[in-house]
């Protein structure tokens, strides 16, 4: 019998997670969004492992920083990304009903646009893995920079569409830091108390809190909620006006945590 995809962390900088997709009895993989060369190559070499490929969501450096690094140690190594951003080396521009097939590792991905934290933000996704750079985070979002508002709310319920049980695997360890501000929308929600404390008992044995599961992102997550009476009502009262769509209501919890959380 074939063995599964794991996918294991490599920590990166302060907070950044590195995904490691490897296969038992295979001695290729890949990474995804490598900030920063140094570590992979230490993980690599720890585990004689060669790098098959490259994959990309988005172009900021802290995703795409190792890239040359990397291609310089394996130059075979083939380097995926979006289409609509401008990335150095990538080999392979994609955008969504693309798909990239890792015949080593016996994996093939489905690629998401999901622009709005950058103008050209992919995702990839297979059976129940998401890798979604910064557009989802644990009980979070990206910021807007060079996206927009609306893209980003409506790739966030792109997401949503996903499976309930599908595992999200995001580029960095925010989940308490996203949490306080999930509570000052929603205080009340039981199932964000309770997915506090065991992130904080994860945290405090040195375990990341990521992968989370998109199903506790719909019943946990403000920016996945946006159509929830109770989050609608937050931001009403944040905003200080009635809100008259998802969109409306995302751009006014974005904006609240970005000028008076963050």
């Amino acid at each position: 019998m074939e063995s599964e995809l794991a996918v294991e962390a490599i920590e990166a900088f302060d907070d950044n997670y590195i995904w490691l997709l490897t296969r038992e009895g295979y001695d290729g993989c890949a990474v995804v969004d490598p900030g920063d060369d140094k570590p992979v190559r230490k993980a690599l070499k720890k585990r004689g492992l060669h790098l098959d490929a490259i994959l990309v969501t988005h172009k900021h450096g802290d995703h795409v920083g190792g890239i040359a690094g990397l291609k310089k140690k394996w130059p075979d190594a083939v380097v995926y990304g979006p289409a609509h951003e401008p990335i150095k080396d990538i080999d392979v521009k994609l955008g969504a009903s693309d798909s990239v097939e890792l015949n080593g590792l016996g994996v093939s991905f489905d690629v998401l646009d999901v622009p709005g934290h950058t103008e050209g933000h992919i995702a990839y996704f297979t059976n129940d893995l998401l890798f979604c750079g910064d557009t989802l985070f644990a009980c979070g979002c990206g910021r807007v920079f060079s996206g927009t508002f609306e893209q980003l709310s409506d790739s966030l319920q792109t997401l949503a569409e996903l499976p309930a049980d599908t595992l999200v695997y995001c580029a960095h360890e925010y989940t308490l830091v996203n949490i306080g501000f999930a509570k000052w929308v929603e205080p009340d929600n039981p199932d964000l108390i309770t997915r506090e404390e065991r992130v904080i008992a994860q945290r405090e044995a040195g375990q990341p809190s990521v992968p989370s599961v998109l199903g506790e992102e719909m019943l946990t997550n403000p920016f996945m909620r946006t159509d929830e009476a109770s989050v609608i009502e937050a931001a009403e009262r944040w905003a200080g006006h009635p809100l008259q769509s998802r969109r409306e209501v995302f751009r006014a919890l974005r904006t609240w945590k970005d000028r008076d959380y963050d």
